[in-house]
């Protein structure tokens, strides 16, 4: 639980949320505020959700997946059911407390969730998990996230700060607003711009080779070219960047990524695993069973893109990198496949590219690519290639060759310019 030292910051901090956002919130509106503290001793986090309000949601059910949850507990009436803990909030104030393990490893040993003595680096969508409610009509929760941490430790969240480690959650399309994306905490350092309308910042543990500036100065380069496909981009932009033993790769998330200290911010082959992370974090998208290639692919088509329009790589070097991703691509039998990666990926960023010369020519430069990653990005949600299809052919105003079934299931090679 708890440790003893915080208890009385715990109770201002609380009073003080509630209190302030009380006199802001309409009458159907009520509190909701997620405490967490952060113990390196353990390993844990300590979770708390709080409500307050003159109405309450009658039933919420939070979906704990997986085994790090533990000591789910409550004075008010839950039931347990496998992995669902339905939560019926009594009178006007109501709590739920569990503790959640942060140390994750992927299958090749990386870690995507690590706590350390002096830093912790994890999604704030695992340590909070999805909630479902039950609520009278008009009924809508305010959120806050308050930290208590270790001393000397600072944190950053890709979210409004209204006092030291205290967040505003946002989330305009959900009433039970949770926090999402990566947060990073601990003896930390950062660099922090505004960027074409996003604010936008770097941060990382300290005593690392972390080339803060540098990433700044590279998404300044970039980013608006991106807000120029997806002008709909988040308004904060949180990138987290680490070394060993963190996964050594790159990772989307809402509002933020995490990439590896030592991934290039642009590869041998003139992609940028920065700029394809953040065109996940612009679409938000995913594919059904048979359309990972969809997504995948819209993110290294503009990894290359959106360096050649920004003036990163020449048009040369842009055609050379093209012409190497179709002869990978060569290698992938079929783009319909569950996931998408190596040879799929690069198949799939060819076919993108030679989609939007199509688009172009049908619709007689009126339309491209970016009409239809824009409106994909609108909708978010999962896709699929037959809606995939009717919005490319929507966008075009005319029939689309491209994406005929039999060009993505037949060999590689009819995928080439």
């Amino acid at each position: 639980m708890f440790r003893h030292y915080p208890i009385l910051y715990l109770v201002v901090a609380a009073s003080w949320l509630f209190t302030t956002a009380a006199h802001a919130a309409s009458s159907e509106g009520f509190e909701l505020l997620y405490q967490v503290e952060i113990s390196p001793e353990t390993g844990m986090a300590e979770v708390a959700i709080q409500l307050q309000g003159k109405r309450l949601p009658k039933q919420l059910v939070v979906h704990f997946r997986g085994e790090r949850y533990s000591n789910i507990e409550s004075q008010d009436p839950i039931q347990v059911d496998g992995g669902k803990v339905r939560w019926t909030p009594q009178g006007n104030r109501a709590r739920l407390s569990y503790r959640f393990a942060i140390d994750h490893q992927r299958s090749s040993g990386g870690y995507d969730s690590r706590i350390t003595d002096d830093w912790t680096i994890l999604r704030s969508d695992r340590l909070i998990p999805p909630i479902s409610a039950t609520m009278e009509p008009g009924l809508s929760a305010r959120a806050s996230l308050q930290l208590t941490l270790p001393d000397e430790w600072t944190s950053a969240l890709p979210y409004e700060k209204l006092d030291d480690n205290v967040y505003r959650i946002k989330d305009p399309e959900r009433r039970i607003k949770r926090p999402k994306g990566w947060m990073i905490a601990g003896r930390i350092g950062s660099r922090q711009d505004m960027i074409a309308g996003t604010n936008t910042k770097v941060s990382a543990p300290l005593g690392e080779n972390i080339h803060r500036q540098d990433t700044l100065a590279f998404l300044n380069w970039n980013l608006p070219y991106i807000r120029q496909v997806f002008p709909d981009f988040p308004d904060h932009l949180l990138v987290v960047t680490a070394a060993d033993p963190m996964w050594r790769g790159g990772l989307s998330g809402t509002r933020s990524l995490f990439m590896h200290a030592e991934r290039p911010l642009i590869s041998g082959n003139r992609t940028s695993s920065m700029i394809h992370e953040l065109v996940h974090v612009a679409t938000g998208i995913r594919g059904d069973h048979e359309s990972d290639w969809i997504v995948e692919g819209l993110a290294e088509f503009y990894s290359l893109e959106i360096l050649r329009r920004s003036g990163g790589i020449s048009q040369l070097r842009y055609d050379e990198a093209m012409a190497r991703l179709a002869e990978w691509g060569q290698q992938a039998p079929s783009l319909l496949v569950p996931s998408s990666s190596g040879a799929v990926t690069a198949r799939a960023a060819t076919l993108i590219y030679a989609l939007d010369k199509e688009i172009r020519a049908v619709s007689h430069g009126a339309a491209s690519i970016d009409d239809v990653a824009r409106k994909l990005a609108e909708t978010r949600g999962e896709v699929s290639l037959a809606g995939f299809r009717q919005l490319a052919e929507q966008v075009a105003g005319g029939p689309l060759k491209t994406l005929d079934r039999d060009r993505l299931g037949g060999e590689g090679k009819n995928t080439d310019r």
